[in-house]
């Protein structure tokens, strides 16, 4: 079965970074995550990465300068994974990176978060719009 999972794993090309800023530098900087519910998942050191595109752009503007309090919901499949529950992105711009999925693992089964423990450098870096990927967000 390990083996399989393993197999399984290898399959995923790429992971996705969302950000509200540039990347300055070369790379993605591994650090310690803040986590408020501090789950063992999310409070490792590294950069961390979703295998889901939209996950991880609206994870990027729930981080926007504006939001106050904003969450993520990638547990079960819905078109609007960033949940919006105090504050509204006051940025034009969020970065999405395209990452080589080969240093990272998943944070825990059937996880779609992926950690990698050392600093990343992108493969592919994409500016986008955030009006044009709101539709990812919903207000609560």
């Amino acid at each position: 079965m390990g083996a399989l999972r393993k197999e399984a794993e290898m399959k995923i090309k790429y992971v996705y970074h969302g950000s509200p800023r540039k990347l300055i530098g070369s790379k993605l900087i591994a650090r310690k995550p803040q986590d408020i519910e501090r789950k063992k998942e999310n409070i490792a050191k590294g950069v961390y990465a979703s295998d889901l595109k939209n996950a991880a752009i609206a994870m990027a503007i729930i981080s926007c300068k504006g939001v106050l309090y904003a969450s993520l919901n990638t547990s079960k499949p819905t078109s609007k994974p960033g949940i919006i529950h105090k504050g509204f992105p006051q940025q034009k711009y969020i970065y999405l990176y395209t990452l080589d999925a080969k240093d990272f693992k998943r944070t825990s089964k059937g996880s779609h978060q992926w950690r990698c423990p050392k600093s990343v450098k992108p493969i592919k870096i994409t500016k986008l719009r955030v009006k044009d990927y709101m539709h990812l967000i919903k207000f609560d």
